[in-house]
């Protein structure tokens, strides 16, 4: 390994003796096969690939030798002062500022998409006036802008009230109600009639029957009535659909009571979800696995049920609590080693609710 080394280094220096003693002739000699190899290279490639610093070199290189030896340069005079005059031109340019005004914070940005989304009927000057109150300063032509590139709407045009956002602002005051049926084992066919309120998601259980009268159910109505009375806030707003079942003096009950009764449009099983999604619950976890007999064995797996629904069951419209327990925050624990775990059954098995042992 020494020796290798030792070798290359002494051949460099013969060659630098060599190049020091050779005659003018021989390095014009040298020069001109240097030329025509360039001259060779050059009818292969149409277009040679400089980097940066090539082109600096050659620059400086041309600012030293004689105007007549620039045809030894593989590109034109014209290239060549070109690459200059760009070297000088860096030499006395400033980091420039952009024109216009600076670009907006992004958090900025979405903050006002924030406000416009959460209150349809702002304009630009109210969002301007909220943010100056929050201590941003952003004009309303930036605003409009913002909400143009975002495809919304000026406040006039996007005010309109959505059944969303209906219900989000009544959902306290509102209560809807529906029917669903239920097979028997014999091959008969039972009609349940249940009430929810929106804001909390308490059921009432208003009754079951095979032949759903317009007498029976405007009956259910009135038992209802009386015991929502002392209910605060008080309900403004019955939702129900356009079933034929609503009848004989069912609006009228609740008419009587102060409330507006709501029918949903045709066909639109969404206007009223809430409902539909218990519908679905309890098919889910308890009538789907229980063979039915009659009204009574009915009436009391769905009172079971609820029962678990209203002081069990965790909502994720609730922050995965139940609607009649109080809306704490969860505690999560690491470790259940110190506390005891019980579980107490319902409907033979079918439904388990959990809790820590006192």
């Amino acid at each position: 390994m020494l020796f290798s080394l030792a070798y290359l280094a002494l051949r460099c220096v013969l060659q630098l003796l060599v190049l020091s003693f050779r005659s003018n002739g021989f390095k014009e000699l040298e020069i001109l096969v240097l030329r025509h190899e360039l001259a060779v290279l050059r009818r292969q490639v149409a277009r040679p690939h400089l980097q940066p610093a090539d082109r600096a070199f050659l620059a400086a290189a041309s600012r030293l030798l004689p105007r007549a030896s620039w045809r030894s340069f593989f590109v034109t005079p014209d290239t060549l002062v070109r690459w200059h005059r760009e070297l000088l031109r860096r030499r006395w340019t400033y980091p420039g500022r952009r024109c216009g005004r600076p670009e907006l914070d992004s958090e900025i940005r979405e903050l006002v998409l924030r406000l416009a989304r959460e209150n349809p009927r702002w304009g630009y000057q109210r969002i301007v006036g909220e943010l100056a109150g929050l201590g941003v300063r952003v004009s309303a032509t930036t605003v409009r802008k913002i909400l143009r590139q975002a495809g919304l709407r000026p406040g006039g045009e996007r005010s309109g009230l959505s059944w969303r956002e209906f219900l989000r602002a009544h959902a306290q005051t509102m209560i809807a109600c529906d029917f669903f049926t239920v097979d028997t084992l014999w091959r008969g066919r039972l009609y349940v009639l249940f009430f929810i309120e929106l804001g909390n998601r308490r059921v009432h259980l208003a009754g079951c029957s095979a032949n759903p009268s317009g007498a029976w159910v405007a009956q259910q109505a009135r038992n209802l009535s009386w015991s929502l009375e002392e209910r605060r806030p008080p309900l403004r707003f019955l939702i129900h659909d356009r079933d034929c079942k609503f009848a004989g003096g069912f609006d009228e009950v609740f008419r009587s009571e102060g409330l507006e009764v709501i029918r949903t449009p045709f066909r639109a099983p969404k206007a009223n979800a809430v409902a539909e999604r218990f519908v679905r619950t309890a098919r889910a976890e308890c009538l789907d696995w229980l063979l039915i007999l009659g009204r009574r064995q009915l009436e009391h797996a769905l009172r079971i049920f609820i029962d678990h629904y209203n002081g069990h069951h965790p909502h994720r419209a609730l922050g995965l609590a139940p609607p009649e327990r109080d809306r704490r925050p969860l505690h999560l624990v690491h470790s259940v080693r110190e506390k005891r775990v019980r579980r107490r059954d319902w409907l033979s098995g079918l439904i388990h609710e959990y809790s820590l042992a006192a």
